[in-house]
């Protein structure tokens, strides 16, 4: 890496800073290869480090670095596809589903989710747990809501371990009227946070789904997707997929 002269640009220095980065990871990086400390960029660069720590959190939530807790921050692999939905119309849980259950308890609903599925504030639903993982990385963790009207058919006598499969047995015996889902950006909650090994605060997507049958809401989810590593593409068939990256690969592009 060379000095580059940035007092003469009109732009955020870094925000120019950055493209210049870009072109050295590019040319100069491999994926996975730690990066130098701020004090040693910052110094061939000829900026103050917080200049640097504004370029370098930016390429990291555009996924072009990654820091690692107790590595450093180090060139980001490229991305693989993972859809969200296997397809339209299809209950969670059903098909060729790439989500794994951790566990199911009945608490309340958070409220706005509670106005979604109509339920009363402090009524109990079934909450179930999920997550997606790719090689050996996490990509998303889920939080499904199930009212009890929509399972009416239950056991009441259910251990921990036969919870959620008997919930996503019942649910799938009700004809799935049409689903839909809001995308939007937000920040990792504690619990997301360690479930997708990141900070609390940190970027992430929202992905919220509703499912419907019987002319009312039957179920919803919230799934988080981590915001640094992931895009959202929408193809022919309107299936929104996300991107992540994957833990091998060629040279950063």
């Amino acid at each position: 890496m060379g000095t580059t002269q940035l007092e003469a640009v009109q732009e955020p220095k870094y925000w120019h800073l950055k493209t210049v980065l870009i072109d050295a990871l590019d040319s100069e990086f491999e994926v996975g290869e730690i990066l130098p400390n701020e004090r040693d960029l910052a110094a061939r660069f000829g900026v103050a480090r917080a200049t640097l720590r504004q370029a370098l959190e930016q390429l990291e939530l555009e996924g072009r670095l990654q820091r690692r807790r107790g590595v450093g921050t180090t060139v980001a692999p490229p991305r693989m596809g993972v859809a969200v939905g296997p397809s339209a119309n299809v209950w969670p849980g059903a098909g060729r589903d790439a989500w794994h259950t951790i566990g199911c308890v009945e608490a309340v609903a958070p409220a706005p989710i509670a106005a979604v599925l109509g339920t009363a504030a402090d009524e109990a639903v079934h909450t179930i747990h999920r997550e997606r993982v790719m090689q050996g990385q996490p990509v998303a963790t889920e939080l499904l809501y199930v009212p009890a009207a929509s399972v009416p058919g239950l056991s009441p006598m259910l251990t921990p371990a036969s919870h959620a499969p008997a919930v996503l047995r019942e649910l799938h015996t009700l004809e799935l009227d049409g689903e839909d889902r809001a995308v939007e950006l937000g920040s990792a909650r504690a619990e997301d946070a360690k479930h997708l090994d990141r900070l609390p605060g940190a970027p992430v997507l929202v992905v919220t789904s509703r499912y419907f049958a019987g002319g009312r809401v039957a179920a919803a989810s919230v799934a988080t997707y981590r915001a640094d590593t992931c895009r959202l593409t929408f193809g022919d068939s309107g299936t929104v997929e996300v991107t992540h990256h994957q833990a091998e690969g060629r040279r950063a592009s």
